[in-house]
């Protein structure tokens, strides 16, 4: 089994903090030699620092009286995607980089079964260019499905 696959060229994800990456990256790393599925939401929330529990589709909700929420992408926050029939669980990523008002860039578990993807690009395809709507690149340059979004969960200071 593979860690890890890349997409996106060109941003850097300097910005997240390297410990927590190195730290997350490790628990992947355990759970694969143990045997075990790797998910979304533990590694969003080692990445992040959010310390939301539960499946994907309700940390939104959760969030709401402890988190800040919103719809403007921010490095180090999560992206909440809905549930779908396709998706029943929902999925988080955590912002990597925010390269344009449209474009970031996405760490996350599990996109491609048991596996980190790591500098993902998102696309915002939404209406109202407000990230309620997203293509994921899956493979580089080859963005896929539509997916909506509930928006972006907002570390706490310090986290």
């Amino acid at each position: 089994m593979s860690l890890v696959s890349a997409c996106a060229h060109g941003p850097t994800d300097a910005q997240l903090d390297p410990e927590r990456q190195s730290m997350a990256l490790q628990e992947v790393s355990q759970k694969q030699a143990r045997g075990q599925r790797v998910w979304c939401v533990p590694y969003a929330r080692s990445l992040s620092g959010i310390q939301i529990r539960g499946n994907a589709k309700d940390w939104w909700g959760k969030a709401r009286s402890t988190f800040q929420r919103g719809n403007e992408p921010a490095v180090g926050s999560v992206m909440s995607f809905r549930a779908t029939r396709g998706m029943p669980l929902g999925h988080v990523a955590v912002v990597s980089d925010v390269v344009s008002d449209r474009v970031v860039i996405v760490n996350h578990a599990n996109w491609h079964r048991n596996k980190v993807s790591l500098k993902m690009g998102v696309k915002d395809v939404s209406k109202n260019n407000d990230w309620t709507l997203v293509r994921v690149e899956s493979v580089p340059g080859q963005y896929g499905s539509l997916y909506p979004v509930n928006g972006f969960i907002y570390p706490k200071s310090g986290e």
